[in-house]
C-alpha cells in the first residue's frame, strides 16, 4: 500500500453504501411533506466527508485481526452520523454561515424561513432546526451502532469505549466554548481542547473502537497504541486543521478564508503566537480575532502576525513531532503487519491533507 489515500479509499466506499442503506430506512417515516426536508437535508450533509473516523475504526479492527466485515462496516459508517450531528451543532455554536461548500444547515433553514415569509425570526428557526437535527443525528449515530450486525460479545466489550467518547465530544465541544468565553488563549488550554475535541473523538477513540470490536477484549497494548499512536495523531490532525482555518483554500475545505479569526476560535496556532508577540502584535489580535465582520484585509494582518512571530512554522514542527512519535509507537505494535501499513498511512494523511 503505497499511496496514503488508499487506506480511505478501501473503506469509503462501504461507509457510504452503509450510510445510504440506513437512511433509506428511515425514509418511510419521513414521508410527511413537512418533515421530508429534514431527511433530505440530513442525506445531502452526510454525502460529504473524509471518513476519518470509519477508516480509523476499520483499520483497528483489521489491527486486531478482524476481517472484510460488513457488519464492521456499518459499525463504523455509524461514525458519521456521530461526527455530522457534531458539525451541525459546533456551526450553531460558532454562527458559521459554510460547511462543506454549502450553507451551513443553521444557515440552511433560516433561509426556507425567510423565503416562506413564516412569522418570527429566521435566525431562532434556523438554529433550533439545527439543533433538532443535530439531536436525530446523534440518536440515528447510537442506533446504527446497535444495530450494526456485529456480535453481542464485540459490542458489549466496545460500549464502554463508544459511550467514553461521546462523553469526551461533548466535553471538548465545551472546553472549545469555554476557551472562546475567556479569551485567554493559552498553550495549555489550546492543547486540552486539540485532546479532547480531536484527539481522543477523531483518532484514539475510533481506533480504540475497531480495536476491542476484534479483540473483544481491552488489553494493555491496545492501550498503550491508542495513546500513543492515536492521540499524537489526533493532536497533529487538530493543529493542521488550526493552520487550514487560517491558511486554507476555500475551493478546498469548503469554508470561507479565515473563518477561525471571525469565529474567535483559540487554536494552538493562537496561542503560540501570543505567548511571543510584542505588544503592537497582541493588540492586534486582540482588537481582530473574533470579529464576525473581519474582512479581507483583517485576516491577512492576523496572517500576517502569525507567521511574523513565528507560531505557524512552530505549529508546522509540532505536528511533524506528533507524526514521527506516533509512526514510532505503531512500529512497536503487535498487530497486523498491513494495518500497520494502513494505520501509518492513514496517520500521514490526516495530519497533511490540504482540506
Amino acid at each position: 500500500m503505497t499511496a496514503s489515500a488508499a487506506p480511505f479509499d478501501l473503506i469509503r466506499p462501504e461507509v457510504d453504501r452503509s450510510l445510504r442503506m440506513f437512511v433509506e430506512r428511515q425514509r418511510p417515516l419521513f414521508a410527511d411533506p413537512q418533515l421530508a426536508v429534514l431527511l433530505n437535508t440530513a442525506e445531502d450533509f452526510l454525502a460529504g466527508g473524509k471518513r476519518l473516523r470509519p477508516a480509523f475504526c476499520y483499520w483497528g479492527w483489521r489491527a486486531a485481526g478482524g476481517g472484510d466485515d460488513p457488519a464492521l462496516h456499518a459499525a463504523a459508517a455509524s461514525l458519521e452520523l456521530l461526527q455530522a450531528s457534531a458539525l451541525i451543532h459546533d456551526d450553531v455554536m460558532d454562527s458559521s454561515d459554510v460547511r462543506r461548500g454549502m450553507p451551513a444547515v443553521h444557515r440552511k433553514f433560516e433561509q426556507i424561513h425567510r423565503q416562506a415569509g413564516w412569522h418570527g425570526s429566521a435566525e431562532q428557526f434556523g438554529e433550533g432546526a439545527a439543533v433538532l437535527l443535530g439531536n436525530l443525528l446523534l440518536i440515528w449515530a447510537g442506533e446504527m451502532w446497535r444495530n450494526s450486525g456485529m456480535g453481542p460479545e464485540a459490542l458489549a466489550a466496545a460500549q464502554p469505549v463508544h459511550e467514553q467518547m461521546l462523553t469526551e465530544l461533548m466535553s471538548g465541544q465545551y472546553l472549545d466554548l469555554l476557551e472562546q468565553a475567556q479569551g485567554e488563549s493559552t498553550l495549555d488550554g489550546a492543547l486540552r481542547v486539540a485532546l479532547y475535541k480531536s484527539g481522543k473523538y477523531s483518532v484514539e477513540q475510533p481506533l480504540r473502537l475497531g480495536l476491542v470490536l476484534a479483540a473483544q477484549a481491552q488489553h494493555p497494548w491496545i492501550d498503550r497504541l491508542c495513546v500513543q499512536y492515536g492521540q499524537q495523531v489526533g493532536i497533529a490532525f487538530q493543529l493542521r486543521d488550526d493552520i487550514l482555518g487560517v491558511f486554507g483554500d476555500p475551493t478546498e475545505t469548503g469554508k470561507p478564508a479565515g473563518d477561525d479569526l471571525r469565529e474567535g476560535k483559540r487554536t494552538i496556532l493562537i496561542a503560540r503566537a501570543l505567548s511571543v508577540a510584542s505588544p503592537a502584535q497582541a493588540e492586534t489580535v486582540h482588537a481582530l480575532l473574533g470579529d464576525p465582520l473581519l474582512d479581507a484585509d483583517g485576516v491577512e494582518r492576523l496572517r500576517s502576525v502569525i507567521v511574523d512571530t513565528g507560531a505557524l512554522s512552530a505549529c508546522e514542527e509540532m505536528i511533524k513531532r506528533f507524526l514521527d512519535d506516533a509512526l514510532h509507537a505503531l512500529d512497536q505494535a503487535p498487530i497486523d503487519e498491513s494495518a500497520r501499513t494502513a494505520l501509518a498511512a492513514l496517520a500521514v494523511a490526516a495530519t497533511s491533507r490540504r482540506t
